[in-house]
């Protein structure tokens, strides 16, 4: 991706925080790069938003940023759905939560994520993170096409 594609990069963002969903979709909103920032608050609402995409014809995001901890389904239940599925199976997944267990850790690389970061307790910090992250993924990565 490019600053110079005049199609938004399509974000999924899923986290039952309201206030780190806030946060994380005013920096991801910031700079040069055109994003569209979707939000599901928990896993079964992002598993739901996915599906119809799929079943309407409607691409699907080009990143997903995943929380652990939320009701209903967890991030670590999302993910291995979305890896399991046959349309969703190559959709990037970063990790983006609070947890820094060791066993999270393992379980999220196991469960098939592309990365896993852990939100930094700062707010310059965080804003430092989500920078890099968006310069990474959006200017560095070659996403999969959309099928």
């Amino acid at each position: 991706m490019s600053s110079s594609n005049p199609n938004p990069v399509k974000v999924l963002l899923v986290d039952d925080d309201e206030a780190d969903v806030l946060l994380t979709t005013k920096m991801l909103q910031r700079g040069k790069l055109l994003l569209d920032v979707s939000v599901a608050h928990d896993g079964e609402m992002a598993l739901e938003m996915l599906h119809d995409n799929i079943n309407n014809g409607v691409e699907l995001p080009d990143l997903l940023l995943l929380d652990i901890n939320m009701p209903r389904m967890t991030g670590l239940e999302l993910l291995e759905a979305i890896r399991s599925s046959d349309g969703l199976h190559r959709l990037p997944v970063v990790m983006l939560t609070t947890s820094d267990a060791p066993q999270d850790i393992q379980r999220v690389y196991d469960l098939g994520a592309n990365c896993y970061i852990t939100k930094p307790v700062t707010f310059d910090q965080f804003q430092r993170v989500i920078s890099v992250l968006k310069d990474f993924w959006f200017t560095v990565v070659k996403l999969p096409p959309q099928l």
